[in-house]
């Protein structure tokens, strides 16, 4: 099985003859073919969710349709406005959150922990982690905590 190596502050991928003995303990993770696979799934995913979140942030501070129509604002259009500006504002506050799973799932992918299941500590289904890799509950677990409302 080929292994990788990743330097944590640069985020290459580099063979294990490239590593530096000195800097190894400090900022190298080595993961193999399926974690490299699952690091790059939640890189994109992070960055799927960085570039929407900038969007939503971008359309929450956009006064630009306001100051177009002055002060002779009707107030109907304001409260559309103050309506479109607090759903971008819970858009990016739900995205915050999946930025925060993934860099806590990034985390148990350097800790060798990624995967598991943190109701029942079984390791995820290759599949559950496939479609949601930031996903911290089995898909048993899951079901089970939103019938009890827990989720």
């Amino acid at each position: 099985m080929l292994d990788y190596y990743l330097d944590r502050e640069e985020n290459n991928f580099f063979s294990e003859a490239a590593v530096n003995k000195n800097d190894k303990e400090k900022r190298i993770a080595k993961f193999t073919s399926e974690e490299r696979k699952y690091y790059d799934a939640l890189m994109h995913v992070r960055d799927m969710v960085s570039g929407s979140l900038k969007s939503h942030a971008a359309d929450a501070l956009d006064c630009s349709n306001a100051d177009k129509r002055g002060v002779t604002t009707h107030m109907a259009d304001m409260g559309s406005d103050n309506s479109r500006h607090e759903m971008e504002l819970q858009l990016m506050t739900a995205e915050g959150d999946v930025l925060d799973l993934i860099d806590d799932a990034l985390q148990r992918l350097f800790d060798g922990d990624y995967g598991k299941c943190h109701e029942c500590g079984e390791k995820s289904p290759p599949a559950r982690l496939d479609v949601r890799p930031y996903a911290i509950y089995c898909v048993k677990c899951k079901s089970r905590l939103e019938q009890h409302g827990r989720i």
